[in-house]
């Protein structure tokens, strides 16, 4: 922590809240250690978590101007040492209130754990372990639930079953198990009560009183509420989570470096599914690896995205790390397809008549054609082409040129940061800036793509990987290309 650190940085609304929640999901996992939860997700109403969400404010904000009054006449080092302790103690307050919502709030907070490096370290690498890692519910409540979905005793659905759980996340945990036909597999148990609290989650959501018509004066609010409403709802039900997961297991199968895991039908119900077993590190393992192959797996995850948008065109809506395990030589297997967006030929003839504007054959004038057209811009707003050009920059750096790019942490930071926030100097754009309702989930991969290539200072030609899943069909350039390209003859023509 830098020393003169000014109090209103710190414990800023925002900054207090943000880092003080990460913080206490460490505190708060010690005490699962001891105390996991005994029943469903405590707080499910709408008025129960609005009331422990301005609960937990009030708090902090009580925190923070004692923290302030008490650092008027403190030295140096005891202010710092006061934020420090600023900081335990809202971890504490916000410990209770973390260990049980999760649903939504839980998948902002994996969100913000990776997709910006201005937040401290402290908090991201805290909030990182919601990733793969929230406080479980008992093996007994699990079974309770797996038992009622499909109708049947645990013992008579699997031979072997592990009650401690492997993953616990947002919405479920998954525990190992073997079927009575010896197949080892995963098991997703949803939560009880997470459908309840999400709703009441999503029933807060009012994009209107967060002001954004005032910032982007093209935004559909109703329309863009409504897409995110219907996107984050699909993944409360299983069994729409097999069929989309069993699409992308058809479409990649047999494919040399992908692996999306064979659904097991026969054991899946609206809240529990089952899947095989997969093998692989995680993701923070695979950082440790030699750049080399985090350059391998970075290309995977790439190549996955953009070929599953423009040849699939659908794509898992849920990019963070948690997601995938890890093998050398660029093997990745993808996870959880719970918020899939399928897209119509239009859909994908829009976003490529982008990219065509902005980088394949640069002009100015089509490309503002291309922006109203797909609805990233209100028609005829006063803004002059080669200015929409230039904000859009920003967006097409990896691939503009035809050149080895290294993708880094503070680029992909500057990306989201722009776009989500602006700088003083977009004001002039972002005021006639629209998102339209069809492309809403793109925009939560597309900055957590890119944040996940930063995290791994992911280094290729990315215009010429780019270019072979574009529908310009170009010619392989890097081994896994070669061993993508030979794939692609055989099973898709």
């Amino acid at each position: 922590m830098p020393s003169g650190r000014s109090p209103s940085r710190a414990t800023g609304a925002a900054a207090a809240v943000a880092t003080a929640a990460v913080a206490g999901v460490v505190i708060a996992r010690r005490r699962l250690r001891r105390r996991r939860s005994t029943g469903p997700v405590g707080s499910t109403t709408q008025a129960t978590r609005t009331g422990e969400l301005a609960k937990l404010a009030s708090q902090v904000g009580v925190g923070a101007a004692a923290n302030r009054a008490r650092r008027v006449f403190a030295s140096a080092p005891r202010k710092e040492e006061l934020d420090a302790e600023l900081e335990l103690r809202t971890a504490e307050q916000v410990a209770a209130t973390l260990g049980n919502m999760k649903g939504a709030l839980m998948k902002l907070g994996q969100l913000a754990s990776f997709l910006d490096t201005a937040m401290p370290d402290a908090a991201r690498d805290a909030l990182a372990q919601l990733q793969q890692d929230a406080p479980p519910m008992t093996g007994e409540l699990a079974r309770g639930v797996v038992e009622a979905d499909l109708g049947a005793p645990l013992a008579r659905l699997f031979s072997e079953w592990d009650p401690v759980p492997i993953a616990a996340a947002s919405i479920g945990q998954v525990h190992r198990a073997i079927t009575s036909d010896q197949r080892a597999v995963a098991v997703k148990v949803q939560y009880p009560g997470i459908e309840e609290a999400i709703r009441a989650d999503l029933d807060n959501l009012d994009l209107a009183s967060l002001g954004l018509p005032l910032l982007f004066s093209g935004l559909d609010v109703r329309a863009v509420g409504d897409e995110l409403r219907a996107r984050l709802t699909e993944e409360l039900d299983y069994q729409l989570e097999a069929a989309n997961q069993r699409a992308f297991a058809d479409w990649y199968r047999g494919h040399p470096f992908i692996h999306v895991p064979e659904v097991v039908a026969e054991l899946c119900g609206r809240r529990v599914l089952t899947t095989e077993l997969a093998d692989g590190v995680r993701f923070v393992d695979m950082e440790r690896w030699e750049q080399s192959e985090r350059d391998l797996a970075a290309e995977a995850i790439f190549r996955f995205v953009f070929r599953s948008l423009y040849r699939m065109r659908a794509f898992n809506g849920d990019p963070h790390p948690g997601n995938y395990l890890f093998a050398p030589g660029g093997q990745v297997t993808f996870l959880d397809f719970g918020l899939v967006k399928r897209f119509t030929p239009e859909d994908t003839a829009a976003l490529f008549a982008i990219v065509r504007s902005a980088v394949i054959e640069p002009d100015a004038a089509a490309l503002r054609v291309a922006i109203e057209r797909a609805g990233f811009i209100a028609p005829g707003a006063p803004v002059p082409d080669e200015r929409l050009a230039e904000f859009s920059e920003v967006f097409w750096g990896p691939i503009r040129n035809d050149e080895v790019t290294t993708i880094t942490a503070d680029y992909a930071s500057q990306v989201s940061r722009r776009y989500l926030t602006g700088r003083a100097t977009d004001g002039d754009v972002i005021k006639w800036a629209g998102l339209p309702p069809a492309f809403v989930i793109l925009q939560r991969i597309n900055f957590g793509l890119l944040a996940i290539l930063g995290r791994l200072e992911a280094t290729a030609n990315w215009r010429r990987v780019a270019t072979e899943l574009w529908p310009t069909d170009g010619p392989p350039s890097t081994p896994l290309g070669e061993e993508e390209a030979a794939w692609w003859r055989v099973t898709h023509g």
